[in-house]
């Protein structure tokens, strides 16, 4: 059974403003995350935070940018982006 990931409204809006390079490492990561699940320790700068919180970077330089996503439901398999967009304004 694969993972089921979804969006935040916030992050549903932030994806749209990235650039379109960035989009499509974002939607690689989503892809990853669907088939092996959260824990993406292959992915650069990976780490996992409290409470079932993780986070990678998409891209680095100036800007980085990163991703930051939960898993809701581990019987389920149920993982929410919650925030993709630049490292200085990340909620971490």
């Amino acid at each position: 059974m694969t993972w089921s990931v979804t969006y935040s409204r916030k992050a549903e809006k932030q994806k749209i403003k990235l650039p379109k390079s960035v989009q499509k490492i974002l939607f690689a990561l989503t892809y990853n995350i669907e088939v092996s699940g959260p824990v993406r320790g292959d992915w650069s700068n990976y780490g996992k935070l409290a409470d079932g919180i993780h986070h990678c970077h998409l891209k680095k330089g100036n800007p980085t940018y990163v991703a930051v996503w939960k898993e809701f439901d581990k019987k389920v398999k149920l993982v929410e982006v919650q925030y993709v967009g630049t490292h200085e304004k990340a909620p971490y």
